[in-house]
């Protein structure tokens, strides 16, 4: 593990400094041309270090391949480049705190901001390790740059030595997972992976095979406008009816900071526009399809009835799928699930499996015919500017990597 450490601390640091947010309302592909900057790295990165058949394709993705030399399954290794759209990601200046002494952590661009042990208890296990975090004005983009990091640093490990067992395996690197759109229709062709890992989640032995099922739902507000001196009986406010809808849902329960555990919730994320015309996006969450259903049908009722009490306005409500709880496909055939739980075994460490309150790319392309569960990186405190990462975690996380291969190997 120590013959990564410097590695993975130089990559994620290198890394995190590129800016590379993804923007949920461009239409584009990738959706923002920065997380271009990032792939062209990655891209001349794989090719330095020998990786075959490079490629950066025309929706933003970088793929590559890992020559094997025996047979066996083509095993996928993924991670995304994005940063998320919730925080400030300009300008990320990551740092360094070497052996980490179990303290309160402040930060040099907020001395109001701090992590705090008591607040964040994993923090309490990581005593005497390397912890990476940002300066306190954004956040770190460990997620997902800690999976990149991983990624590379194992990849970079195999072609170096070629006289190590494995079948073919393959490199991707995806933009937009933060906004949902990470897995295009192309990528489960072009990856041509029997099934694939994401190096995207959290705690030192998470291996993740259940999601939550999401949707987006988006509303739209249409009043009636007029000059305000003359409005009396004519006028329909659309800012009124948007905050109707939103006093209407459930505020009590059924957001995201009212559940836990297998609850599922609606959760406003933006409302826009003026009084003449609104738009309140939603993103509804649920580990069950049926319970996923009966959210969007909840928001479609609520904004029904705002209708029905002002029938001058125009209100409409659409919803779009987004991912889908991969465990409806990888329970049928658990093969890389309990080969990622071997392999942690080998190298010491005990297979967590708990559901995951959010989704992957692994979500889209298990959907698709991918098999690909989730694997840890150690990133934590993620989409905000308290956002950490261990690098004795990240070394973990590579060793795991290796250790699938190895187990693929036998």
């Amino acid at each position: 593990m120590s013959d990564f450490l410097a590695e993975l601390e130089e990559r994620l640091c290198r890394y995190a400094s590129i800016d590379s947010q993804s923007d949920p309302d461009s239409p584009s592909s990738p959706s923002t041309a920065i997380q271009l900057n990032m792939q062209k790295v990655l891209q001349a990165e794989l090719e330095a270090i020998g990786a075959e058949d490079v490629a950066l394709t025309d929706y933003g993705t970088v793929i590559a391949t890992i020559p094997g030399n025996i047979e066996g399954p083509t095993v996928g290794f993924l991670a995304h480049v994005d940063t998320a759209p919730q925080f400030n990601a300009v300008g990320v200046k990551p740092r360094v705190i070497k052996g980490y002494n179990g303290g309160v952590i402040t930060y040099p661009d907020d001395p109001e901001l701090t992590l705090d042990p008591a607040d964040f208890p994993y923090l309490n296990e990581k005593i005497g390790h390397d912890i990476i975090t940002a300066s306190g004005t954004t956040l770190l983009g460990a997620d997902d740059k800690a999976g990149v990091a991983i990624v590379m640093t194992a990849a970079k490990h195999l072609l170096a030595n070629p006289e190590i067992k494995r079948p073919t395996l393959r490199v991707a690197f995806t933009p937009d997972e933060e906004i949902g759109r990470g897995v295009d229709k192309r990528l489960p062709k072009d990856l041509g992976a029997d099934f694939a890992y994401t190096f995207d989640g959290g705690k030192v032995g998470e291996i993740e095979f259940e999601t939550f099922s999401a949707d987006e739902a988006v509303v739209h507000v249409k009043g009636v406008s007029i000059h305000p001196g003359y409005a009396t009986g004519k006028m329909v406010n659309a800012i009124h009816l948007a905050s109707k809808i939103i006093a209407t849902l459930p505020q009590a329960t059924m957001t995201p900071e009212t559940t836990e555990g297998k609850e599922g919730f609606v959760h406003a994320t933006d409302m826009t526009g003026g009084s003449s015309e609104m738009r309140i996006k939603f993103i509804l969450r649920d580990f069950e399809m049926d319970g996923l259903e009966a959210k969007g049908k909840l928001v479609q009722q609520v904004c029904a009835a705002v209708q029905a009490s002002e029938p001058r306005a125009q209100i409409t409500c659409t919803i779009r799928p987004q991912y889908r709880n991969m465990r409806y496909w990888l329970e049928k055939d658990m093969t890389p699930v309990t080969l990622a739980t071997d392999a942690a075994k080998d190298i010491g460490l005990a297979a967590i499996s708990i559901p995951i309150r959010g989704g992957t790319d692994g979500s889209r392309l298990t959907e698709m015919g991918v098999p690909c569960p989730n694997l840890f990186t150690g990133m934590q405190a993620i989409h905000g500017p308290r956002e950490w990462i261990s690098v004795q975690d990240m070394a973990k996380a590579t060793d795991l990597m290796l250790a699938i291969v190895d187990r693929i190997g036998r």
